[in-house]
């Protein structure tokens, strides 16, 4: 158990539809972080970009990519995370894969699907939430559209980190910087974002914009717009837990049960 956790922010763009290219790419730049952390967050579909075309790029479980990310985990001694397309019982799934050095894995499927682009055409939402137990943190992974659902993401599990991978567009940043503060405000939690940079085979533009914000919504990190970025955050349970009983606000909140 620790009391800090480091992260690293990987901020970088993608290879449209090329899961081989894109593992080469991140290994190089894993393998370059010098300090110790704990976990290292890549963007949501981070081995194909946010594609509609699931069949050409989709893996099982069994798959390269959840091989590579086990040898990864091990060879760097750090959990990796990030979201990939995954085929399973003839369904496609924008998968988050969290997985420990000591070969563990955990996923989420992603639960708002992205209808503006016709996600919820191709693949099939999640149903069940999440909450990751690591290095004594308790971590809730959510995907990109997920953000603009707060009920999705209250913290009713007492959960320390709201994680969210995303290829969040350009148009729209504003919503995404917005609401990544308003969630580490409102559950009291640390709230990170993940997001690419550059320009996808749908000629789509992504400008980063990743972010940590602290319980109280201060932005803890430095990543500038449109640049490949390894930004690495000190995360502390002291602060969590300073705040959090001088402010009891989570205590407030309404109770009421979300109907499947």
């Amino acid at each position: 158990m620790k009391d800090d956790l480091k992260i690293a922010l990987v901020q970088t763009d993608l290879v449209w539809e090329n899961p081989e290219q894109n593992r080469l790419n991140f290994g190089e730049k894993i393998k370059s972080i010098k300090e110790e952390v704990d976990i290292i967050i890549l963007p949501e579909m981070f081995t194909s970009g946010f594609t509609m075309n699931a069949k050409s790029v989709a893996e099982t479980m069994d798959g390269v990519t959840v091989s590579w990310l086990k040898d990864m985990a091990k060879t760097v001694q750090s959990a990796v995370a990030g979201s990939v397309v995954i085929s399973e019982d003839g369904s496609y799934f924008n998968r988050f894969l969290f997985v420990e050095p000591s070969g563990k894995l955990s996923y989420y499927d992603k639960r708002h699907t992205f209808t503006l682009a016709g996600e919820h055409k191709v693949y099939t939402a999640g149903k069940s939430k999440l909450i990751l137990d690591y290095e004594g943190w308790r971590i809730c992974p959510l995907v990109c559209y997920d953000l603009r659902f707060p009920v999705w993401a209250r913290n009713t599990e007492n959960y320390d980190i709201l994680l969210y991978v995303a290829n969040w567009p350009v148009p729209r940043i504003d919503a995404w910087d917005a609401l990544l503060k308003a969630r580490a405000i409102e559950n009291m939690s640390y709230s990170i974002g993940v997001n690419r940079i550059g320009v996808d085979g749908a000629n789509i533009g992504y400008c980063g914009s990743s972010a940590c914000y602290d319980v109280l919504g201060k932005k803890i990190s430095e990543i500038p717009m449109n640049k490949e970025v390894i930004e690495i955050v000190n995360l502390s349970k002291n602060h969590i837990r300073k705040y959090r009983n001088a402010l009891k606000f989570l205590e407030d909140r309404d109770e009421f049960n979300l109907l499947m």
